[in-house]
C-alpha cells in the first residue's frame, strides 16, 4: 500500500458515528435490570461464534439478514434473566439495547471535511435491526452498505469488496474505519488501509497521516 494515496473513506456506524456500544448496552442492562454476568456469558459465546467463521449463530443471522430481528430478540431474551431471576421481555429488546446511542458530531464533521477535500465516502454497517438516522446521511455518503440489506456481513471479504466496488475504486485506494479491530484487520487483509477507531481525535490523526485531512 506504500505510495498509494487513499481516495475514499469507508466508515462503520455504531461505535464510530455514535457513542460507544458498551455505554449503550450498560445503560440498557441497568434499565431492564438484567443479570449482567448472564448476559456477558451468552454474548461472549455468540460473538465468538460469529467471528470464528464456523457455521452460523443468532448474531451472524441477524447481521446478514437471514434471521429476523424479532426472532433474534426472542432467542436472546430466552437466554437472559433479570437480577431477580425473572424473564426479560423480548419485544423491543433491540430498540432498548441501543436507545442510548447518540451521534458523535465531531465524526460527522470529520467526514464532511474529507468530502470537501475531494475524497469519496461510504458507510458500511453490520445491522442489528437498528433504526438508522438516514436523514443525517443525505449528501454525506456516496454509498451506503447495510449488512442485512445485501446479505453479507463484516468481516467477510465479500462485503468489503462490495463497498469498494460501489465507489469504483481499488481496495488500496480506500480507508476503512471501525471500532472492532477484527473488522479493520479483515479490511487490511484485502489491501485497504485500516483505522481502528477509539476516539475522534485519534481517527482524525490517522486520516491526516494518510493525506485525507490537513
Amino acid at each position: 500500500m506504500e505510495g498509494v494515496t487513499p481516495r475514499a473513506v469507508i466508515t462503520d456506524w455504531g461505535g464510530v458515528l455514535t457513542s460507544p456500544l458498551d455505554r449503550a448496552v450498560n445503560a440498557w442492562l441497568d434499565a431492564d435490570r438484567i443479570d449482567v454476568d448472564g448476559y456477558r456469558t451468552v454474548m461472549r459465546a455468540w460473538v465468538g461464534q460469529a467471528y470464528d467463521g464456523v457455521g452460523q449463530n443468532p448474531i451472524h443471522g441477524l447481521e446478514d439478514g437471514s434471521l429476523a430481528p424479532a426472532e433474534f430478540e426472542r432467542l436472546l431474551a430466552a437466554e437472559l434473566r433479570t437480577v431477580d431471576g425473572g424473564p426479560v421481555p423480548a419485544p423491543g429488546l433491540i430498540e432498548r439495547m441501543f436507545a442510548e446511542f447518540a451521534p458523535v458530531e465531531e465524526m460527522y464533521a470529520l467526514l464532511r471535511e474529507v468530502r470537501e477535500g475531494g475524497a469519496r465516502t461510504a458507510l458500511l454497517s453490520n445491522s442489528w435491526g437498528n433504526a438508522y438516522p438516514r436523514e443525517r446521511w443525505a449528501g454525506l455518503f456516496d454509498a451506503v452498505v447495510i449488512s442485512s440489506e445485501v446479505g453479507l456481513r463484516k468481516p467477510d471479504e465479500a462485503i468489503f469488496r462490495h463497498a469498494v466496488d460501489l465507489l469504483g475504486l481499488a481496495p488500496d485506494e480506500c480507508v476503512f474505519i471501525d471500532d472492532i479491530v477484527h473488522n479493520t484487520r479483515a479490511a487490511e487483509a484485502l489491501g485497504m488501509h485500516g483505522v481502528h477507531h477509539t476516539t475522534a481525535g485519534g481517527t482524525r490523526a490517522a486520516l491526516a497521516s494518510l493525506g485525507l485531512l490537513p
